[in-house]
């Protein structure tokens, strides 16, 4: 499979979850009013969907190691695609939220299992480059699913979104189908899990699940104006473009030659941890800055300045830790890249309504969180992340 293929491909399976839970955001308070619910309960749709797509990549991404990656992504994008129809035509809001629960178990196949098929096909500086590109594809996606449903919404209710999503199954159905290839060869599936490998390979990609969660939990507060995230986000987007700083830098000492599924270059290696490392501390730096200016009242100019500070390191962070997390498991990338998922779609329904509840929905609360979630990530790959990939 081609890179520009693989592009493509990968980046619509990435687009899976940010299009299931933001598409229909805009008919919030009509669908509360449809089903005579409240719109609190009306949002908690959105939470069961996220914690699916959570739980879901813990189910599909070893399945896909054992079975190969195409049988169960084919599965998923069939159950999306039909409980897409079941949310349309729900009757109640009970009904509603079972099948979005349901609904994120089947699109955490996409999700997973993109990042597994990265991995079969890419490694060392190519793999980071494509992550890269994943990386920016669930950046955009999620500001551009609200915006592209407020238009739908001119035309059509919650049910039609709905029924919109279910269409976009049926895409992604035919490109599973035409244009994805089998990519782990029935020689290299198993059924053991990264238990397999011993205690020592089992650090890794936990060690990366800090990363996923800063960036997930400060992407997923809405604090501030939607037209403010898009700038965000559309400045934010520059860190994972595959020319960008990350790859200037690995390139003096990542081998660009082919290796075994499980053993990546040393150089390789140590160029990722590299900037890995200098990508979590400068995200650090960066939410203390937005810490700083949120106590101080700076105003919204700063916050914007902040937050877009914080998305160019955490871009030389994040498709760097989940290179370092995938580079030892070639086989059982799915599994390894279900642990990734896991946390990055688990931790912000956790700890985005915790601390709106402690510290109410304000800026100084989101740079107080995003501080002292920067603050663990990086401890924990100084300490652990540091030590392991520079042992192999």
């Amino acid at each position: 499979m081609s890179t520009l293929r693989a592009m493509l491909v990968l980046g619509m399976l990435e687009a899976f979850g940010p299009l299931s839970m933001d598409l229909y955001l805009p008919q919030l308070p009509q669908l509360a009013a449809s089903l005579g619910t409240t719109e609190a309960l009306a949002q908690v749709t959105m939470s069961a969907c996220m914690i699916g797509l959570g739980l879901g990549q813990l189910v599909a991404g070893p399945l896909s190691d054992r079975l190969g990656r195409r049988l169960p992504l084919l599965v998923g994008v069939v159950a999306f695609t039909v409980l897409s129809v079941v949310c349309a035509v729900a009757p109640n809001i009970e009904l509603l939220l079972v099948a979005r629960f349901l609904q994120g178990l089947a699109g955490s196949a996409g999700i997973v299992i993109c990042l597994a098929i990265a991995r079969d096909q890419f490694e060392g500086v190519e793999l980071s480059r494509m992550l890269s590109l994943l990386f920016l594809v669930s950046g955009t996606a999620p500001i551009i699913a609200p915006v592209v449903g407020g238009q739908l919404a001119r035309i059509m209710d919650w049910r039609g979104i709905f029924g919109v999503l279910g269409a976009v199954g049926v895409v992604l159905l035919l490109v599973v189908v035409f244009a994805l290839p089998e990519t782990l060869p029935p020689a290299a599936r198993h059924g053991g899990g990264l238990r397999t490998r011993g205690a020592r390979r089992r650090g890794r990609p936990r060690s990366a699940l800090r990363g996923g969660a800063v960036r997930r939990g400060g992407r997923r507060r809405r604090v501030l104006h939607l037209s403010v995230d898009v700038v965000v986000r559309a400045a934010g987007a520059v860190r994972s473009h595959p020319a960008g700083l990350q790859h200037r830098v690995r390139g003096r000492s990542a081998g660009e030659h082919r290796r075994q599924p499980d053993q990546p270059t040393r150089g390789a290696a140590l160029g990722t941890l590299r900037v890995y490392l200098g990508g979590i501390t400068a995200t650090l730096l960066a939410t203390t800055v937005f810490l700083v200016l949120a106590l101080t009242g700076t105003g919204v100019q700063g916050v914007i300045a902040a937050l877009v500070g914080f998305m160019l390191c955490s871009g030389l962070g994040g498709p760097n830790g989940q290179t370092l997390a995938l580079a030892h498991h070639g086989s059982r990338a799915g599994t390894a890249s279900a642990l990734l998922g896991m946390a990055t779609f688990l931790f912000g329904p956790v700890l985005a309504p915790l601390a709106a509840g402690l510290g109410g929905t304000n800026a100084v609360t989101m740079a107080v969180t995003m501080t002292v979630a920067s603050a663990v990530a990086a401890v924990a790959a100084w300490a652990f992340v540091r030590r392991a990939a520079a042992s192999q």
